[in-house]
């Protein structure tokens, strides 16, 4: 089982930039797929971007796809998510989730995927 903590959500207006953190343990880092999914209020959890042991290889959802990046220190076992040019539409409770995997696996992108979860951090971005 991997532990994962979140941080770096806030209070943001929208154009504005912010950066989460998900540091891990308990599992050799650079063996894990780490991704981030996002939950706004009445809606399912939904993935929003992804990288991979092999960090040249990302994912994003098309809605944030050219505005969030992911990137990955494994000297410091942390995952970033890199927000830029925030809309009130980004608004949510973001979740680090990780999975062992070989080199040949893709990023998996389902909730039911991933048991490895951190508690989330909220995200807010005023209009």
């Amino acid at each position: 089982q991997v532990h994962l903590e979140e941080s770096g959500g806030g209070l943001v207006q929208a154009g504005d930039s912010l950066r989460l953190s998900c540091v891990a343990s308990g599992r050799a880092f650079t063996r894990l797929a780490l991704v981030w999914f996002r939950q706004a209020p009445g809606k399912e959890r939904q993935f929003v971007a992804g990288i991979h042991r092999r960090p040249d290889y990302t994912e994003y959802a098309a809605s944030v796809k050219g505005r969030f990046t992911a990137s990955r220190d494994n000297g410091k076992n942390t995952v970033y998510l890199q927000m830029n040019s925030l809309t009130p539409e980004d608004t949510a409770v973001y979740y680090c989730a990780a999975k062992d995997t070989i080199l040949t696996a893709p990023i998996l992108t389902a909730v039911s995927d991933y048991s490895s979860w951190g508690q989330g951090t909220q995200v807010t971005v005023s209009a």
